[in-house]
């Protein structure tokens, strides 16, 4: 029929009109991806600078004095997990800026105070000192920070492995670890490592976890259980010497307490057998 509309007009084949808010919701769907590729790559990186420090620790671990240089072959292999600690962290620098810089805290944390760890351990090592906040800060490349919470929990981890340093040392030399004397001093002797261990179990027990409030800190979350490893660890070392002291007249070289329990009253004893080449 002559004028009639034809069934497939262009008005009814036409594709509904855009909605105005998809733009925004574009927007939004392109950050949520920024987000968590952001997210995957810390925490990718956070489990590499872990990984690494724990093999810096490792090697560490074969150090038999205070107060002295890194022996060369331990300072040659660490070397290059240095650098790749370094370059793992400044990968991140782009991605931890701005408000990115807390928003990401917790999936870096781990692998910062596990670099902590090993950097205060060979620190220690070095200088039978415990490094400060602005040279652990120091340590990382520009734009990583370092909270403070990271760095106390980092120390805390430290005292597991001063434990291990001076169980494997007094197994191995008969002596507890002590460092190079003072200059000047007059007494002919350096410090020993149950002295520091000591004074790090006061200085953590008189930590203040609370004066934030009601803050949900990292600090306050992770504090009770590192404290507690802590004691166990400081204990272990007492333990450890006062053997030493009262039985080791009797025993050989190589013969420490069973820090691993066992018996009525905790006073099982064992020998460890180590390598008697030399001897």
């Amino acid at each position: 029929m002559a004028g009639s509309k034809h069934p497939h007009s262009d008005d009814e084949t036409a594709a509904p009109p855009i909605s105005p808010f998809m733009p925004m919701f574009e927007t939004f769907r392109l950050e949520l991806d920024e987000h968590h590729d952001r997210r995957e790559r810390i925490i990718k990186a956070s489990r590499d600078i872990t990984a690494l420090s724990k093999k810096m620790i490792f090697s560490l671990q074969r150090v038999r004095t205070l107060s002295h240089p890194l022996p060369p072959a331990v300072a040659k292999e660490n070397h290059p997990r240095q650098s790749q600690i370094t370059s793992l962290f400044a990968s991140l620098t782009p991605d931890l800026q701005g408000l990115n810089t807390f928003r990401y805290q917790r999936n870096i944390s781990g692998g910062i105070q596990e670099y902590i760890e090993a950097i205060s351990f060979q620190h220690y090592l070095k200088t039978q000192q415990l490094i400060t906040f602005s040279e652990a800060q120091a340590k990382l490349p520009p734009g990583i920070k370092l909270t403070e919470d990271d760095y106390v929990l980092g120390l805390f981890d430290l005292v597991g492995e001063l434990m291990r340093f001076a169980i494997t040392s007094m197994a191995t030399t008969g002596a507890l670890p002590r460092g190079a004397p003072p200059e000047g001093g007059d007494d002919g002797e350096g410090r020993e490592i149950l002295t520091d261990l000591r004074s790090l179990r006061t200085c953590f027990e008189s930590l203040d976890t609370t004066s934030r409030g009601k803050d949900f800190t990292p600090l306050k979350r992770d504090v009770e259980k590192k404290m507690e490893v802590m004691r166990t660890c400081v204990e272990k070392v007492e333990t450890a010497v006062y053997g030493m002291i009262i039985r080791g007249r009797e025993r050989p070289k190589g013969w420490v307490p069973d820090l691993g329990g066992g018996g009525e009253g905790g006073g099982r004893w064992r020998a460890i057998e180590l390598s008697w080449a030399g001897d």
